[in-house]
């Protein structure tokens, strides 16, 4: 019996299949993406752009310690952020998928975690505002209680109010794959766990924190991705006097310094791209999902 011959069409026939999403990548991801690092080599005199190639923004960039100064800034609230969103995600993940017994109740539980995400980001946090004022709700009742003498004036305007913001926005980013790992895991291993003598701390560490890997990971790089390029959060909860990589591009495009912004942008995306790099170098994403 003649062996079959593959049909040379097959492999083009792939290709029409991924050429949709190909295109759509290439039209609202690659050619935006090629113009921003374009634009970051351009000059620029006062308000006017000169498109010729010259490396003085990254020059400039690079030579300022105000630079090195936004990045560790930036840094900071992502690391603060992702630890404690972490904390909360595996936490509220863990009590849904081996506490919550009833599929309907788990089910019930996690859609109320996503309730609050059903607004603006702005809304959200614009209601922190009455709370954490000088005279908002927290402020008045410590002061009522005499907890304080005086209103806290570091509850708001304040690394603490931005760190509190991002991890009320962002914590649902971390849960939902993290959930979604954990609800994989087969109760058997836990059992077996058990019965070989392990602690529950123990079979949380060697047992349910190494299955959950993808979750973790994927929720990490949507955390630290979204903290690292939020402006809005900062301005807001920061009383437009923290700054961050993102608040100074921010700025820098509404004084129409393009090419200045396209190249703190491409360093930005430079840097997220080796946080993500580094995160996914611990699992291998594809062969784990």
């Amino acid at each position: 019996m003649p062996a079959r011959r593959s049909s040379p069409w097959r492999p083009r026939l792939h290709h029409l299949l991924v050429a949709p999403l190909a295109c759509l990548l290439l039209v609202f991801f690659g050619i935006p993406l090629a113009l921003v690092v374009v634009v970051s080599f351009f000059d620029l005199d006062q308000f006017d752009i000169i498109p010729t190639f010259v490396l003085t923004n990254y020059v400039e960039l690079f030579g300022s310690s105000l630079t090195y100064t936004l990045y560790a800034n930036t840094i900071k609230y992502a690391v603060i952020v992702w630890a404690i969103t972490l904390v909360i995600g595996f936490t509220v993940s863990y009590f849904l998928v081996f506490h919550v017994r009833p599929f309907l109740l788990q089910l019930a539980l996690f859609l109320l975690c996503t309730v609050p995400f059903w607004t603006s980001n702005v809304i959200r946090m614009i209601s922190w505002v009455p709370l954490l004022g000088r005279n908002g709700l927290v402020n008045t009742v410590l002061v009522a209680s005499g907890a304080v003498p005086a209103p806290l004036e570091w509850l708001l305007f304040s690394d603490f109010s931005v760190v509190l913001a991002f991890v009320h926005l962002y914590t649902m980013f971390m849960i939902v794959p993290i959930f979604n790992s954990m609800s994989r895991i087969d109760r058997a291993l836990l059992e077996a766990s058990r019965d070989a003598g392990a602690s529950a701390w123990q079979t949380v560490w060697n047992v349910v924190v190494p299955l959950s890997k993808p979750g973790l990971v994927i929720g990490s790089i949507f955390v630290v991705t979204l903290v690292m390029g939020d402006y809005v959060t900062i301005g807001v909860m920061g009383g437009q006097q923290i700054a961050s990589v993102g608040k100074i591009i921010q700025v820098e495009l509404s004084y129409l310094q393009f090419p200045l912004a396209a190249a703190n942008a491409v360093v930005l995306l430079g840097a997220v791209l080796a946080i993500i790099c580094t995160m996914t170098r611990l699992v291998d994403l594809r062969r784990e999902l």
